[in-house]
């Protein structure tokens, strides 16, 4: 059986809206499970994907300031 985590975390979030959206960021970030993990990291590639080259250098500068 071949599972791909990333195909199985797209269909499980398509189609949410706005809303749905941040309180699945805001659960994974308050509840602090490393199993959240793969579901942010999917949520950052779909982001990364839709920005065009200024957002992502701010996206990147803002993270950068973070880790400082």
């Amino acid at each position: 059986m071949n599972f791909n985590l990333r195909q199985a975390i797209m269909a499980n979030i398509q189609g949410s809206n706005e809303q749905e959206v941040e309180a699945t960021i805001v659960d994974a970030i308050q509840s602090g499970e490393e199993k959240m993990l793969p579901g942010l990291g999917v949520l950052f590639e779909v982001y990364w994907k839709n920005c065009n080259e200024q957002q992502k250098d701010q996206l990147c500068e803002q993270i950068s300031q973070g880790l400082q």
